[in-house]
């Protein structure tokens, strides 16, 4: 028997043995690029593999996709994987969407070349800033994946040609039993169901998990108990559709004479239906007051993935409510979820219930292809413990990180914690992002504190003339190109930037300034290398505004339309460093303003009314006159019509703004502001609106 059927009896032998234990395994498939596919393509049909797929350009086999479409295969099952890396590249954001998606008895099969890890890939070019070139890219991420995945002891390795090693397997796990709910597989999975179908009023529950534990079927089965109870809407939301598939399929599947009119709602002959909504288009209808109030219901999927400010408005629209999310992975961190999000729960509803699913529905303890997912997408990052040090921040470089799998774990961990979307392309931008720079306050294993910043601007005049005119779309620049394509400032594009793109402090740390030590550090070098400008782009939410108020940052942008994913407007902010940055903030402030409150009245009119009162703190002074303060008295004290006075009213939001408030008077503030330049009632009905319009003036007054 020649050499070649005997390695694939092996490896098919292998994945029974797997199947019997319920588990799967990575298979690392090395040698020239084409005989390594036609090994992988003689495996694919050589086993009645269940819905097997293969990942890669110019595919051999169907069904076949491109690794940018990986996500589109959240909620599908597959037992056989073939991930091409040695025809596109590796993009681990899919390696990650996709791990979840084997079976028992399944095999990730990864395809490189022999001399892979020791350049970087085709995959490079899409975190390639111009001007750089992909190739030219150091590569310590796929270095550091060759060198984990040799040392890995639960990793199928098969070289082509030359030999294959199978890991042996310890004895197969306690076979488990199943729950009495014959809709569910598991007993986690059955007392998620119970709970979710008997949500109590202002009781909202938390489900946490690893990926694989069923709780989007889970969802899905509760759907249909509530439909039976005779619910008439069920909303369901997500950062992406495709997240929510497992709960609409599960939902199909136990109600069979259900109608489908899209792949995201499910609609029975009652008009009872169960109808997917997306995170921006929510909020907005929870702000009109569309949606929500006394026996809605809302199921939030992936919660982990939305910031927490969103989640605390839904919170408290609709009474029965319940949240689920994936602890660790690709879709964002239920850790910090957890410590975003529980003051809010604990304020508006200190009664929520909390669950965690422990037993994977497919597949079973103990499986080597979890673990070593686990290991080399850091999908388990641990939070660094909590440690005192007086010592200055100071510099990492990125070969150095790739070199210390203890720190670069502890150092991801910290920014997953602190970031409400992070994915395992994260660690390649972080370790090979060009011009990255990253500097860490406390020690290497134990980090407290992280700035990553990314060097912006530096264009020619003639690339900026055709930025700003949206001529050209160099890739990256995000800060730079935004400012000079939709506010129309060239020299924002000639002037050179340092972007902060991830700043991260320990949760048990915040509030002591390590987060402003960090910034005045990487200023005081970027200053030193001759950068004109410092900045940061984030979500509008009033605390991360005065945050960078407090550091010196001024506003210079808000994107006029919510970002569809986490439903926020986009902040920009920036600082100068050098004299000629200084000149090019003055002109960015003097666009900002000349525009700001225009919009306000129109594309901006649901910016969070906390946020507008930050942004006008640092406006130019305004002083009301006699005129406007006579304006002002007549709506407070008389009987005005506030409408004719909006002008008084506006200087009055602005002058206020930048004067030292009690609290209350910070409440009329917000209150006031969102009426004068967002049109925003303060109450329901016109005659309550204006009554409490007119006390807000007398306070502020």
């Amino acid at each position: 028997m020649s050499q070649l059927p005997r390695t694939l009896s092996a490896v098919l032998l292998h994945a029974q043995r797997l199947k019997r234990r319920g588990w799967r395994q990575w298979l690392w498939l090395e040698g020239d690029p084409d005989d390594a596919r036609r090994e992988a393509q003689t495996l694919w049909h050589a086993h009645a593999w269940q819905a097997p797929l293969w990942v890669g350009e110019h595919p051999p086999c169907e069904p076949a996709l491109l690794a940018s479409q990986a996500r589109t295969q959240l909620g599908q099952e597959h037992q056989l994987i073939v991930f091409d890396a040695a025809n596109g590249g590796l993009d681990p954001d899919a390696l990650g969407a996709l791990g979840g998606t084997l079976l028992a008895g399944g095999l990730l099969v990864l395809i490189t070349p022999c001399d892979w890890g020791n350049a970087a890939d085709y995959d490079y070019r899409r975190m390639t800033d111009y001007p750089y070139a992909w190739e030219s890219l150091t590569f310590h991420y796929l270095a550091r994946l060759a060198r984990l995945l040799r040392a890995e002891a639960g990793v199928i390795r098969w070289r082509v040609g030359k030999s294959l090693q199978l890991p042996r397997l310890p004895p197969s796990a306690q076979q488990q039993t199943l729950p009495p709910d014959a809709d569910c597989l598991t007993h986690d999975q059955a007392r998620a169901v119970a709970m979710l179908a008997g949500l109590k009023r202002r009781r909202p529950l938390v489900i946490t998990a690893d990926r694989g534990r069923g709780k989007s079927a889970a969802l899905g089965i509760a759907c249909a108990r509530l439909l039976d109870k005779g619910i008439d809407t069920i909303w369901v939301t997500a950062p992406r559709p495709a997240a929510v598939a497992p709960l609409f399929a599960r939902l199909a599947a136990l109600c069979p004479q259900g109608e489908r009119p899209s792949p995201h709602e499910v609609r029975l002959a009652s008009g009872q239906r169960v109808v997917f909504i997306a995170p921006d288009a929510l909020s907005a209808s929870v702000e009109r007051a569309e949606l929500g109030g006394d026996g809605s219901y809302l199921l939030v999927d992936e919660a982990a993935a939305i910031p927490a400010v969103l989640l605390g408005r839904w919170l408290q629209a609709f009474p029965r409510i319940a949240f689920a999310t994936t602890v660790h992975g690709y879709e964002g961190s239920g850790r910090g979820f957890a410590l975003r999000f529980r003051d809010q729960l604990d304020r508006y509803t200190p009664q929520w219930c909390e669950l965690t699913l422990n037993t994977p529905v497919r597949w079973r303890e103990g499986d080597p292809l979890e673990a070593t997912l686990n290991r080399l997408l850091l999908l388990k990052a641990p939070l660094p413990p909590r440690v005192s040090d007086a010592s200055a921040p100071y510099r990492v470089t990125q070969a150095a990180l790739a070199q210390d799998e203890t720190a670069l774990g502890a150092l991801f961990g910290l920014l997953v914690q602190s970031h409400y979307r992070t994915t395992p392309a994260d660690v390649r931008q972080l370790l090979d992002g060009p011009a990255t720079q990253i500097r860490v306050h406390g020690p290497m294993h134990a980090p407290q504190g992280v700035v990553v910043t990314r060097s912006e601007g530096g264009f020619t005049p003639e690339l900026a003339e055709q930025v700003a005119r949206g001529e050209r779309r160099p890739q990256g620049h995000l800060l730079a190109q935004s400012l000079a394509a939709h506010g129309g400032c060239r020299r924002a594009l000639t002037a050179r930037w340092r972007r902060v793109t991830r700043i991260a402090v320990h949760p048990d740390a915040r509030r002591q300034g390590s987060g402003q030590a960090l910034l005045e550090d990487e200023m005081a070098s970027a200053r030193a290398g001759e950068v004109d400008l410092f900045g940061a782009t984030f979500g509008a939410e009033a605390g991360l505004v005065r945050f960078w108020r407090q550091a010196g940052f001024v506003p210079v942008r808000v994107g006029i339309s919510r970002d569809t994913s986490t439903g926020e407007f986009a902040v920009m902010v920036a600082k100068a460093l050098t004299s000629h940055g200084e000149s090019v903030l003055a002109e960015l402030c003097q666009r900002f303003q000349a525009a700001f409150f225009n919009l306000l009245a129109f594309e901006l009119r649901e910016l969070p009314a906390g946020v507008l009162v930050q942004l006008l703190k640092d406006w130019p002074p305004l002083t009301l006159s006699e005129l406007q303060r006579q304006d002002a008295e007549d709506v407070a004290y008389a009987k005005r019509d506030p409408r004719l006075a909006r002008g008084a009213l506006q200087t009055l939001s602005v002058n206020a703004g930048q004067q030292a408030l009690t609290q209350e008077q910070q409440a009329a503030l917000a209150a006031l502001t969102g009426w004068a330049f967002q049109n925003r009632p303060l109450e329901k009905g016109h005659k309550a609106a204006v009554a409490a319009l007119r006390q807000t003036v007398a306070l502020l007054l």
